[in-house]
């Protein structure tokens, strides 16, 4: 039965991932047309609505979903992550699908790096190496000093960093919330946080960007729902991995769709990003079973 419900979180887990490459290809065309903050707000306040509608069906309702043994850490959650799909948009216009995802692939060493401090985990030298060969990528992918070094790059590090927090925040918050839970205040907190901002910058869209942004609400719902079905059916350490594949298809949507190219240095420091990345769920996933 396990392994039937492993499968399931791995076929799960790559639709998810598909699906998020579609919505980051809607995100950079109407980003490219509109301002960032409004194409979010929308999006958000789809999602906010979607997750009231999942918080009141379940048992307990609303009042049960917004129970929080750490408000304020769930708050600052969901404020963070709807700044970070800011920030990673805005990496989108301005380095494109492919080298943004090859930045960003570096959280997941992020993470690694910043369990110990954020949440007192023990990280042991195999990781450590992990995460400097890790590094060593990102450095391949950048090429600091050399002329092909663009400081529009810093943009999406900085969103793997917001993200890495956003992950470690949620696995604190998991020790006390249900999932459930966190999903509420993922989607409401967000919403209300982005509001003021994206009303301040709105501007008007035509049908056919209304057309795409709808695309793009039920998207963005149905990868977030889609998610926590994942980790209802399997392990996340062994359908982690499988969320790697959010790079190749965003990168494979942005050489066909997009017409963006691929640098050489950016393929042979994603591999080197990735194969770190691996190794260090690997070895948490050792960790967590002793």
């Amino acid at each position: 039965m396990r392994d039937s419900n492993t499968r399931l979180g791995v076929t799960l887990m790559t639709v998810t991932m598909a699906i998020f490459a579609i919505q980051d290809v809607v995100s950079r065309h109407l980003a490219d047309e509109y301002n960032v903050w409004m194409v979010v707000m929308v999006r958000y306040w789809f999602f906010g609505g979607f997750a009231l509608t999942i918080a009141a069906r379940r048992a307990g309702g609303l009042r049960n979903a917004a129970h929080s043994a750490q408000p304020w850490v769930q708050a600052f959650r969901g404020a963070l992550l709807v700044a970070e799909i800011c920030v990673m948009i805005v990496a989108f216009i301005y380095l494109g699908l492919v080298e943004a995802h090859a930045i960003f692939a570096c959280y997941p060493l992020l993470v690694a790096a910043l369990s110990g401090p954020v949440l007192g985990e023990s990280v042991g030298w195999r990781r450590w190496a992990a995460i400097g060969v890790g590094f060593i990528g990102i450095l391949v992918i950048l090429q600091p000093g050399s002329g092909v070094f663009e400081f529009e790059a810093l943009i999406a590090l900085c969103a793997a960093i917001m993200f890495a927090l956003y992950t470690l925040l949620t696995r604190h918050v998991a020790r006390d919330d249900t999932s459930a839970t966190s999903f509420f205040y993922t989607g409401t907190v967000g919403a209300l946080a982005i509001t003021p901002i994206g009303l301040f910058f709105w501007e008007q869209m035509t049908m056919p960007d209304w057309g795409l942004m709808a695309l793009l609400c039920v998207s963005g719902a149905t990868g977030h729902y889609m998610l926590i079905k994942v980790y209802e059916a399997a392990e996340a350490s062994a359908v982690q991995p499988f969320a790697y594949l959010q790079l190749v298809f965003a990168s494979a949507a942005g050489v066909f769709i997009l017409g963006e190219t691929i640098r050489p240095e950016v393929v042979i420091g994603v591999l080197i990003v990735v194969s770190a990345g691996l190794f260090t769920l690997w070895r948490e996933r050792v960790v967590v079973r002793r």
